[in-house]
């Protein structure tokens, strides 16, 4: 990592890590769809230690999960300090990638074939973040805010209501 990549603190900027699992993602998802892919979502990202000026960063992305169309793509993020060895692991997440055919409409993608326990693990968590992504919008969708009930739930939280 470079002195440009770095934020305000001296450390690697969020924003650009993002950048560059965006780009592990679409080549990951591209590569098994066989076809162009664009980002859906981004489910989780987890920022876990800082990556320093200096460390080289590796990226390991896993095709964990796909659909028709789409596909969950996983990223390992590792910065290992070049001068000690040491490797730390500084990011996980989790991509939803969609692919396309020439004409831009959703393209059907392989089956994923799995050959590990790993391999199922990763599977079974993507169906588990999917079904939870699904029950967290359908209850958002579905809770009825007014203004007495939302004031009183929010009267732990360190906020001043001037409305």
């Amino acid at each position: 990592m470079l002195p440009s990549h770095t934020n305000f603190s001296g450390k690697i900027h969020g924003g650009y890590i993002l950048s560059l699992l965006d780009q592990i993602a679409f080549a990951c998802a591209s590569k098994h769809s066989e076809t162009y892919c664009v980002t859906a979502s981004v489910d989780t990202v987890d920022f876990l230690q800082p990556i320093e000026v200096g460390e080289l960063v590796t990226m390991k992305a896993s095709v964990n999960y796909v659909g028709n169309t789409s596909i969950v793509v996983g990223i390992r993020v590792e910065a290992e300090n070049i001068q000690s060895g040491k490797v730390k692991h500084c990011n996980s997440s989790y991509f939803t990638m969609v692919a396309k055919d020439k004409d831009g409409t959703n393209a059907k993608v392989p089956g994923l074939i799995i050959k590990s326990e790993n391999e199922l693990r990763r599977f079974f968590k993507s169906i588990k973040r999917i079904e939870l992504r699904r029950e967290r919008i359908d209850y958002s969708d579905h809770v009825k805010y007014n203004a007495k009930d939302m004031l009183h739930e929010l009267e732990e939280y360190n906020i001043k209501i001037d409305i």
